[in-house]
């Protein structure tokens, strides 16, 4: 039992923590890869669905271009997308659209669209 303790607290132990830190390193490295591609392939998906006309599809993607959440933010595509939805009859898309409106009236002079 004592064999084991010094065993722990020499100067092993510092090879041990960085061995740990280093498999930490690989373990954190190879899941943030693998979620960025399951939501890219969402993504995929999301744009597959929403142009066959699939109300929640629609909603899901402009939601995701007004935050910029795994696509570069663009409000002229949240806009594009919510519109989709809206004609589907998605009250929340509706809502959405007010609020660009009110807000490309707001900006008129600046010619930019803001979400």
């Amino acid at each position: 039992m004592k064999d084991l303790t010094q065993f722990f607290i020499s100067s092993d132990l510092e090879i041990y923590s960085i061995l740990f830190l280093f498999l930490f390193l690989c373990w954190f490295f190879v899941n943030t890869l693998r979620y960025y591609r399951q939501e890219k392939r969402k993504v995929k998906n999301l744009h597959r669905f929403a142009s066959n006309g699939e109300p929640q599809a629609q909603h899901e993607l402009a939601k995701r271009y007004r935050q910029g959440k795994m696509v570069k933010k663009n409000c002229r595509k949240a806009a594009f997308w919510y519109q989709k939805a809206a004609f589907t009859g998605d009250e929340q898309a509706k809502g959405y659209l007010e609020m660009f409106l009110k807000n490309h009236k707001k900006n008129k002079k600046n010619d930019r669209f803001y979400c």
